[in-house]
């Protein structure tokens, strides 16, 4: 899927001479938490949102750090703090030339670039115009879209031992886990699991492994946790996880 597919589009902008109280309002108004930042040209040159306007003085949450950090830090940091505070220009407070994508990167590398940046949004472009903006919700919409949160397809109908089989197969193939670890029983589309895992995490994937299979109605987990540094054997959920 690409970002095309999901971006919001046409964009809500705002001009980097507006003040902040429009922006505010533009915001609430169209439930936005960032505004694309677009000059008299159409150029994107910044980006405001939420994170820019929580340090205000009208509401006392100005930053305040102690005296000798302010000092290690040098004046320019406490002189950008205060514009944080008092500004009242869009173009004073936004985050200028901001992390762009192109319509047709991949959902993929859009999510790569927001975690490596460690933003929540990111404007895409067309060319050299803005064309729309993608952020975590358009990813949420798109996954709610994909059809594929509801677990297995009820519309395939497996036998007890080919569920068993599947199961195993998708356990199997995964780098974390260790191959034929986990025994698997089947009765009437009720799958329990036996066995032994070498880290807790795994418990949770191979449930899933099991409510992704078609035909699965319930899954009881009986694995038990060895720690490979203790040798402690750890017990399942509902059995008080004791080790013995």
């Amino acid at each position: 899927m690409l970002v095309r597919d999901v971006m919001s589009s046409p964009v809500i902008t705002i001009d980097p001479r507006a003040t902040l109280r429009s922006a505010i309002q533009k915001m609430l108004d169209a439930h936005l938490s960032a505004l694309p930042v677009v000059n008299a040209t159409g150029q994107l040159i910044g980006i405001v949102s939420e994170a820019d306007l929580l340090h205000r003085t009208e509401i006392g949450t100005e930053k305040s750090r102690p005296r000798w950090l302010e000092f290690l830090l040098g004046p320019g940091r406490s002189a950008a703090d205060y514009t944080q505070a008092h500004a009242r220009y869009v173009e004073e407070i936004m985050t200028p030339d901001p992390v762009t994508i192109g319509e047709d990167a991949t959902l993929d590398d859009a999510v790569k670039t927001m975690e490596s940046k460690k933003i929540k949004r990111i404007p895409v472009m067309r060319g050299e115009a803005l064309a729309g903006i993608v952020s975590r919700s358009d990813m949420l919409r798109a996954l709610m879209r994909s059809g594929k949160l509801v677990g297995a397809d009820p519309s395939v109908k497996l036998s007890d031992p080919e569920i068993a089989e599947a199961i195993r197969q998708e356990i199997n193939a995964q780098k974390w886990s260790t191959p034929d670890s986990v025994k698997i029983a089947v009765a009437d589309g009720n799958v329990i699991l036996n066995g032994t895992i070498f880290d807790e995490r795994e418990r949770d994937a191979i449930r899933v492994c099991a409510e992704n299979t078609p035909g699965v109605k319930t899954v009881v987990d009986n694995l038990i946790w060895i720690d490979p540094e203790s040798g402690a054997y750890i017990g399942p959920p509902g059995t008080g996880g004791g080790a013995f």
